[in-house]
């Protein structure tokens, strides 16, 4: 297919009506514009920032939505090049068109997502069946069920350091629920803006935006959030992932630790603190949560998303008392579920998961590890021995080039700047949580072939 220089895609009017997440809505928009000839054969889409800023989405969504279409045929991309239409009307339909907006690419290096094969379900499955025979079946309390919440609190204050007591532990449905929920609570106190990590989770930021405050960005080094760039007015809340940052890897350093405490109390602010993966610590022991420091200031989130499965649904918020009231005005997940989770963690079973869990993952991330310095053997890795990604970069990286061919090879990979609002230091960020051990070499290769970079042929 020739490709046109001319041909630009970059006013196309997109429908993002439809119901459900935003980068699906985006996919669907695109496909059908593409399929009804208004974006045509050759067309060179925006840039994902570009495209994202004009939506008014993060550019996580942009990428998500181009990378399914690349997946399905109907865009492709190398280094070099913008990301065009493949698709034409008088041609075969995509090999994958009739794949759903959910189809797994052939590797998937994306953060985000644990080792979903390693999942106890038979250990689970025991707990729901005792929960289900035991537990009241009305709605749960608001703030949680009773013995869940006094599970949560001996868990968090034994294995993060936590001070926490059964009345400060609200029961939420992950991350992303109980940020909303404090967000919700700020603006109703006339709280207008929020402090964010950049580059940081693009989802939060959007939950922010969503419930009524104004993300303002902080840039992240190596020391973690520049907390001497924190507002002394106009902002009064803070949200942030110190034990493990995303998407960079970086710990908060301890200085800045007791110098962000220092800019809440100054303030008469709160700090929400984001426990991403804070479970999975390879090279000493996990760093204890920066609620201990100061429970009136420190909102402490976590949920088992990353330890379990997002299919769990389950999440908690070890809050303040001035704002637990407003912490636990919102739907949370059915009782049945939070029993069953109550009596995994009680009985040891979930201990005994985390502990296996860092063993697997510690030695996934060795593997990939090996596989980078053998297939990209210039690349630099940043952040700590932890969690279930990893950052790399090498000089004269286009990092936007190299992960939209990537995915046209299969590669589900994520970029640096998908998470920025700032522009920054490009990068590559390699998720291991959910890649086989068999299937990294041959992801790395794949992703190795798209680089840029001369390397050793390799064999997979």
């Amino acid at each position: 297919m020739a490709e046109s220089r001319t041909n630009f895609a970059w006013e196309t009017l997109l429908d993002l009506s439809r119901p459900g997440p935003r980068h699906v809505a985006l996919a669907g928009a695109l496909r059908e514009a593409i399929r009804s000839g208004r974006i045509g054969t050759g067309a060179a889409l925006p840039p994902s920032r570009v495209l994202a800023t004009s939506l008014g989405c993060s550019r996580w969504v942009v990428t998500q939505a181009y990378a399914q279409l690349t997946t399905e045929g109907y865009l492709h991309g190398r280094t070099g090049s913008a990301t065009r239409v493949r698709w034409s009307p008088g041609g075969s339909p995509p090999a994958s068109a009739s794949m759903s907006a959910f189809s797994q690419p052939r590797f998937d290096l994306a953060p985000g997502l644990p080792d979903l094969r390693f999942f106890p379900r038979r250990q689970w499955a025991d707990a729901l069946s005792r929960a289900a025979a035991a537990t009241e079946l009305g709605f749960p309390p608001p703030a949680g069920v009773q013995i869940l919440r006094s599970v949560l609190a001996d868990y968090l204050t034994r294995a993060r350091g936590a001070v926490a007591t059964t009345d400060s532990v609200i029961v939420c449905g992950g991350i992303r629920d109980a940020v909303g929920r404090f967000c919700r609570a700020l603006a109703a106190e006339g709280h207008r803006a929020i402090a964010v990590e950049d580059p940081g989770w693009g989802a939060l930021r959007e939950v922010a935006t969503a419930s009524g405050l104004r993300p303002w960005p902080v840039p992240v080094d190596a020391g973690g959030l520049r907390v001497a760039e924190l507002p002394s007015s106009g902002v009064r809340a803070a949200l942030l992932s110190p034990a493990h940052q995303f998407p960079t890897g970086v710990v908060l350093a301890p200085e800045r630790r007791a110098a962000l405490i220092d800019w809440a109390r100054a303030v008469d602010g709160v700090i929400v603190e984001d426990e991403y993966d804070s479970e999975f610590r390879y090279d000493r022991k996990p760093v204890g949560c920066l609620q201990g420091l100061d429970p009136e200031r420190v909102v402490l989130a976590g949920s088992a998303h990353k330890t379990l499965a997002p299919a769990v649904g389950l999440g908690w918020a070890v809050t303040p008392a001035r704002w637990r009231a407003a912490m636990a005005a919102g739907a949370g997940p059915p009782a049945i579920d939070q029993a069953a989770f109550a009596s995994f963690v009680a009985a040891g079973r979930y201990d005994r998961h985390l502990h296996r869990a860092r063993q697997r993952y510690r030695a996934r991330r060795d593997l990939l590890m090996a596989a980078l310095a053998r297939h990209l053997p210039a690349a630099t890795t940043q952040g700590v021995a932890a969690g279930l990604h990893v950052v790399c970069s090498w000089s004269g990286l286009d990092e936007s080039a190299v992960a939209v061919a990537a995915r046209g090879a299969g590669v589900d990979v994520m970029t640096l700047a998908d998470y920025r609002v700032a522009p920054g230091p490009p990068g590559l960020v390699l998720g291991y949580g959910n890649i086989s051990d068999a299937s990294l070499s041959a992801a790395v290769a794949t992703l190795a072939a798209y680089s840029g970079m001369h390397h050793p042929k390799s064999t997979f």
